[in-house]
């Protein structure tokens, strides 16, 4: 069976979405998955043994510049992909459903119109399957999957999934054990305080390395780096060395964000927080949990103002980091 999965981004769905692969092989080892996303998220599926093929498009770019000649290129590329016998949007979204119609396939899968939030997009499935769009993120995935391929996933079965993210990085980490903080997100509301992820390690007294994306994200990690002999701050990263150093780390505390779901897919243990943002997007386990303000949060319109992540407390935090780390040390 020829498989073709669309999911274009953004880098923590990308990572969530990927754990259907394992499930697929087993119960189709001879299948061939090629996967299609947006060519700066590339990094995170490589090296997977999963994936035969990773396609790349550049929409962002055709967004970005407003060029109808390039969006032509990206889809002239699109409809030179080979035969699938079946292809499943994972997104939902109008750009994902458009690449999913000019990928050639009898077969093609996504979301009803009440499962997302561009409902126009179920208009180029074949078949569509519903499931809430405020489910747990990760088991509308599944759902997608089984119900495209006829297989069945459990919940035990993503609790004792195999990890899934690879990586071939050469870069140099601690031999000593530590704890990974993640402290950017696209939004400033969703980031905690720099100061109380300084409140944090200072209880833990456990070394500490601090990733970053940005320039702005490096000031808070140097900061933070100046104001405690626990913090070590990280040159930037590529994907592939993001992977390395998270998947060799005892403890992930971070905000809603692509790195930190990679503590799950790596079954790293993990402390995610989320303010403005649903838990749902986060699959917890024994090792893998969450804390949260008490905001409401309205699915379909999230609110980019809600700083409500101030009011997680650190001692909880703490509480939570000390007990996973009594498991992983």
């Amino acid at each position: 069976m020829k498989i073709a999965i669309v999911k274009l981004s953004s880098l923590g769905d990308i990572v969530h979405s990927m754990v259907v692969l394992q499930f697929i092989k087993k119960h189709y080892p001879e299948s061939v998955i090629d996967w299609v996303v947006e060519k700066r998220f590339k990094g995170i599926l490589e090296n997977n043994p999963h994936i035969n093929q990773i396609h790349t498009v550049n929409l962002n770019k055709v967004k970005r510049d407003k060029s109808l000649k390039l969006l032509f290129t990206e889809v002239s590329k699109v409809r030179k992909f080979r035969q699938y016998d079946v292809v499943i949007d994972l997104q939902g979204l109008i750009k994902s459903a458009i690449i999913t119609k000019f990928i050639s396939s009898r077969k093609k899968v996504g979301f009803d119109k009440n499962s997302i939030r561009e409902a126009l997009a179920s208009f180029f499935y074949h078949q569509k399957v519903a499931i809430g769009y405020d489910k747990n993120t990760i088991e509308r995935y599944v759902k997608l999957i089984s119900e495209a391929l006829s297989i069945k996933i459990t919940k035990d079965d993503l609790i004792n999934k195999e990890f899934y993210l690879f990586s071939k990085s050469k870069l140099l980490i601690p031999q000593t054990p530590y704890i990974v903080f993640v402290i950017g997100s696209t939004w400033q509301s969703r980031n905690y305080p720099k100061e109380k992820f300084l409140q944090v390690v200072q209880a833990i007294k456990k070394s500490c390395i601090v990733v970053w994306g940005s320039e702005q994200e490096k000031e808070k990690a140097e900061w933070m780096s100046s104001e405690s002999d626990y913090i070590q701050v990280m040159p930037k990263l590529s994907l592939d060395d993001l992977k390395h150093v998270i998947g060799h780390a005892s403890l992930l505390i971070g905000n809603d964000t692509g790195p930190s779901h990679m503590s799950w897919a790596l079954n790293i243990p993990s402390i995610i927080l989320f303010g403005p943002t649903p838990i749902e997007r986060a699959f917890q386990t024994p090792i893998n949990t969450v804390l949260s303000s008490n905001s409401k949060i309205n699915h379909y319109k999230l609110d980019k103002n809600d700083f409500s992540i101030k009011e997680i407390k650190v001692s909880d935090v703490v509480k939570i980091a000390k007990e996973l780390l009594g498991v992983s040390l």
